[in-house]
């Protein structure tokens, strides 16, 4: 089968390999869509990622498809079905799981292969964050789950309330994510960014768009907005000193919530004094939970999140070393749907 191999720093290959053989439980899917992430943008320049991916190894991590075949002592699903699959399952044994916090377990399995013609799910991820999709639902839509969910567990975990102000840093695909889910909770959303996302940003849901323009000075950017205070302010690109901007940027008695994650090694310096007389909460969400995985799907499968508002750009599989070169030198794709085969929806 194809699919694409990282090999290192910005050397990716489509190659040709041996479809793994299924163990018991687990499932080979058949991809129909899968989706190109900020994630794996990093991890391709990087060259790995220390958690997620060490080289060589299959690639991608945002899928849906069929099932192709079902392993030994495997019960309740069947071939063909259509499913979405996250790219991590919890232990369920450790001390974070016991306390419903399975973002943090200790043993967190992931799974990479989305840029290929089929993946083989492991047994964990069947029985944990494997899920079917509804006879209407499109992989295409499916696809946006994972990222999704994690958009999800850091809404519910800043817990904004009805009618609250919301200041989202970032036009990139989560903070779009971001701004539908604040439209969806009846929140009023300011979305600080640059470039034509900030449109998308509008038609999703955003009353108010914050061009942080060339000079990149979100705070005097965000200043010019007059009569407005914001509960809850949101970093969604991982950088210090947007982190250290967002402290800034809220009220007092505010929510912060650092989701963004920034380069590994970095630091940020936050006014003490601010922190403390101003009384902030801070929050800094990472990844996702099975129950989050299930609500970002129910959120895809009532309407409320569409691929056609995220996804802006298609490419085959066979084009896709050149597309992540693209996408290092600046591409402005959202996102761009990778067809591994002709009947891809």
């Amino acid at each position: 089968m194809k699919a694409a191999i990282l090999h290192g720093r910005e050397d990716v290959r489509v190659q040709e390999i041996a479809p793994p053989e299924l163990r018991p439980g687990e499932v080979r899917v058949n991809i129909e869509a899968a989706l190109t992430c900020g994630t794996d943008l990093k991890v391709f320049k990087r060259g790995y990622h220390a958690r997620m991916i060490v080289p060589p190894s299959v690639f991608g991590h945002e899928f849906a498809g069929t099932i192709g075949e079902i392993g030994e002592g495997l019960t309740g699903w069947k071939q063909g079905q259509r499913v979405v699959v996250a790219n991590s399952a919890p232990c369920g044994s450790c001390a974070y799981c016991k306390a419903d916090r399975e973002n943090l377990c200790d043993d967190l399995l992931f799974l990479n292969g989305a840029y290929a013609e089929s993946i083989v799910v492991p047994a964990r991820l069947v029985q944990k964050n494997m899920l079917a999709l509804a006879p209407k639902t499109r992989c295409a839509d499916a696809a946006l789950t994972e990222p999704l969910a994690c958009v999800v567990q850091g809404w519910e975990e800043v817990g904004a309330r009805l009618g609250q102000n919301v200041l989202i840093i970032g036009s990139g695909p989560i903070g779009l994510m971001f701004a539908v889910l604040a439209r969806h909770h009846g929140c009023r959303a300011a979305l600080a960014g640059r470039g034509p996302r900030l449109q998308t940003a509008q038609k999703l849901g955003a009353d108010r768009l914050i061009d942080v323009g060339r000079s990149g000075d979100l705070v005097a950017a965000v200043a010019k907005e007059e009569g407005r205070e914001f509960d809850v302010v949101i970093e969604a690109v991982g950088k210090p000193e947007t982190w250290q901007a967002a402290t800034r940027l809220v009220r007092k008695g505010g929510k912060v919530n650092f989701f963004g994650g920034c380069p590994a090694g970095s630091t940020v310096s936050l006014d003490t004094n601010l922190l403390h007389y101003s009384n902030l909460t801070l929050y800094s969400s990472f990844h996702h939970t099975p129950r989050t995985i299930r609500r970002a799907l129910e959120l895809i499968e009532t309407g409320v999140v569409r691929a056609p508002d995220f996804v802006d750009g298609e490419a085959f599989l066979d084009d896709l070393p050149g597309l992540f070169q693209s996408m290092a030198a600046g591409n402005r794709a959202v996102k761009t749907l990778v067809r591994v085969r002709s009947s891809c929806s």
